[in-house]
């Protein structure tokens, strides 16, 4: 039976330009698909991937086009939707930035700062990305 883990995921934008997605909300679906239990929190600036609508345009390097930007959006909705992966923000970081509820994809639950350690004990294995 697989552990259930807890993935805190609070540095945003890692190689998001090179892989067209976050290393770890990808290596997360493809672990859940193979039979794992994941739950994902996003904090700090990595709520950020959770406002919908959000997009970047290509990136160009001299003759280069990058023509697949990150859609970060989609993917946390796609570990919402598709993959059954519980997604939590936390409120205060929302509100830090200035981003109300209303702008998530759907799906998203709320979670404030002090409810972390509560949800902490819920898990065999807690990891911070």
């Amino acid at each position: 039976m697989p552990k259930k883990t807890l993935n805190i995921v609070e540095s945003a934008y890692r190689a998001v330009m090179e892989e067209q997605d976050d290393t770890i909300l990808w290596l997360l679906a493809a672990m859940q698909v193979a039979g794992a239990e994941h739950t994902v929190v996003l904090r700090g600036n990595a709520v950020n991937y959770a406002v919908a609508g959000q997009g970047v345009p290509g990136l160009t390097v001299g003759e280069w086009k990058q023509t697949q930007a990150p859609k970060m959006d989609r993917d946390v909705l796609d570990l919402v939707e598709k993959r059954k992966i519980p997604v939590y923000v936390v409120a205060e970081d929302l509100a830090d930035r200035g981003i109300e509820r209303g702008e998530l994809v759907p799906g998203v639950q709320l979670l404030g700062r002090t409810a972390l350690p509560g949800l902490f004990a819920e898990y065999e294995l807690v990891a911070h990305w």
